[in-house]
C-alpha cells in the first residue's frame, strides 16, 4: 500500500479579489494572524505525515519560495533577542519538509495547474491543497482524516460540505450514493452548476487525495467554461468507474479567496489566541 508522502499547492493564481494588496504580493502568502495562508496549509500536510511539498507557482511568485527557506541575516539580526522565538515555527516547518517548485507557465484552470506539477510528483498517490481554503479543527487535520480514508480505499477522494444552494455556482458540486453518513461513492460532478441544475448541495473544497492516473485524464479532458481544464473534469472519468469518495470533513473551513471569509478566519483565528 502506497504511503502518500507528497502535497501538491497549486499556487500561480493572480488573487484578482485581493487588488491591490496581490499586485506585488502572493496572494498564498496573505496572512491571517502571522502566518501565511500557504504556512497554514503546509502545516496540515506536515500533520498528515507528508514530508514533500510540491509548489505550482507562476510569474511573481518569488515570495513563497523566500518564505520557505533561511533567512540568514533576519536569523542574524533577532538572534539572542526576544524576538527569536517568533520564527520557531516556520523552522520546524523547513526542517520537517523538503521544497520543490514548478510553473504554471498559462493560467488554464486548476486541473492544468494539477497536471503542471506532475514532474514534482511522479506516479504516485498524492495530496492536494487549496491554501484559499483555510481549514480548523481541534481534531485530526481535514487531510489526516482523508489519509486515513485513503489507506481503506484506495480511489482518489475529494473533502466536500453542505452549501447554500443558491452558491452552487461557486464550487463543483457532486451527486453519488451515500455508503455512510460522512462518505458518498461518486457518480456524477459539475462545476459550477446554476442552482436549479446543481445534482446536490454538497461542493468539492480544496482539500484532494489524487491516484497518479489522474495526469493521464487530465491530459485527456478537454477545456471546459473560461477555456480552462477543470480537475472535476478530470474526476468525473474516475466517478464513472466507480472510483472517487467525497468525504464531508470534520472541521470548520474558511473561503480565504474571499474578502468576507479572509475576514472571518482572522476573527477566529484570534479569538483562539485569547
Amino acid at each position: 500500500m502506497s504511503k502518500i508522502k507528497k502535497c501538491l499547492f497549486p499556487a500561480a493564481g493572480y488573487g484578482t479579489r485581493f487588488l491591490p494588496a496581490t499586485k506585488a504580493i502572493p496572494k498564498e502568502m496573505l496572512p491571517v494572524l502571522t502566518k501565511p495562508l500557504l504556512q497554514y496549509g503546509v502545516e496540515e500536510a506536515i500533520s498528515a505525515d507528508m514530508d514533500t511539498m510540491a509548489i505550482v507557482t507562476g510569474r511573481g511568485k518569488r515570495a513563497i519560495e523566500d518564505h520557505f527557506d533561511i533567512s540568514y541575516e533576519l536569523e542574524h539580526q533577532i538572534q539572542g533577542t526576544d524576538k527569536e522565538h517568533y520564527l520557531t515555527e516556520i523552522r520546524d516547518v523547513i526542517s520537517q519538509s523538503t521544497f520543490s517548485y514548478t510553473r504554471q507557465i498559462e493560467m488554464k484552470g486548476l486541473g492544468h495547474a494539477i497536471l503542471s506539477g506532475e514532474t514534482l510528483i511522479g506516479h504516485e498517490p498524492f495530496a492536494v491543497i487549496l491554501a484559499d481554503d483555510l481549514c480548523d479543527n481541534d481534531g485530526e487535520a481535514v487531510l489526516t482524516q482523508m489519509t486515513k480514508l485513503y489507506e481503506k480505499y484506495q480511489c482518489s477522494i475529494v473533502a466536500v460540505e453542505d452549501i447554500p444552494p443558491e452558491d452552487s455556482n461557486k464550487y463543483g458540486v457532486i451527486a453519488g450514493e451515500f455508503e455512510s453518513d460522512d462518505i458518498v461513492r461518486v457518480n456524477d460532478m459539475v462545476e459550477k452548476p446554476d442552482p436549479k441544475d446543481a445534482p446536490s448541495n454538497l461542493a468539492i473544497i480544496g482539500r484532494y487525495i489524487l491516484t497518479p492516473d489522474i495526469f493521464d485524464i487530465i491530459r485527456d479532458t478537454k477545456p471546459g467554461r473560461g477555456g480552462e481544464v477543470q480537475i472535476t473534469d478530470a474526476l468525473l472519468t474516475q466517478a464513472k468507474e466507480g472510483r472517487v469518495i467525497a468525504y464531508k470533513f470534520k472541521g470548520k473551513r474558511f473561503d480565504c479567496g474571499s474578502v468576507d471569509g479572509f475576514v472571518e478566519a482572522t476573527n477566529y483565528f484570534y479569538d483562539k489566541t485569547k
